[in-house]
């Protein structure tokens, strides 16, 4: 019983320690339907550890929708550039859709530390 209470309280002080990765994005220079050239992004509060960035994008509007995503390799930077990885960009078929970008921070076994969201509208 103590062993399982003491993994608890571990297991709650790790998910409250990464609890502050945040992550941004703009357009920016996205161009309308299905833009190869991932959005800027602006990270922070990334967890010591982190080896690389696992991002992948969703459609609030059409989930059922495959837009793919990439990896960076991360080294401490506090933004990812316009067209660091291929996806298929966003074009909703007709008025406002809402994507999503979920941002996993990754170590060096390919294990989650972290994970960020972030969502912005587009328009066709």
């Amino acid at each position: 019983m103590r062993l399982l209470l003491a993994c608890s309280i571990i297991a709650g002080l790790t998910t409250v320690a990464h609890a502050d990765m945040r992550v941004s994005f703009e357009w920016g220079p996205t161009k309308k339907c299905f833009d190869v050239n991932s959005p800027p992004f602006k990270l922070s509060g990334v967890p010591s550890g982190t080896t690389s960035l696992d991002f992948q994008m969703t459609d609030r509007n059409a989930p059922t929708f495959h837009h793919g995503g990439g990896q960076v390799a991360y080294k401490g930077q506090a933004a990812v550039p316009y067209g660091a990885f291929k996806y298929k960009g966003p074009c909703p078929p007709s008025g406002v859709h809402t994507y999503v970008f979920t941002v996993k921070a990754l170590d060096s076994r390919g294990e989650t530390l972290a994970t960020a969201k972030a969502s912005q509208e587009f328009s066709h």
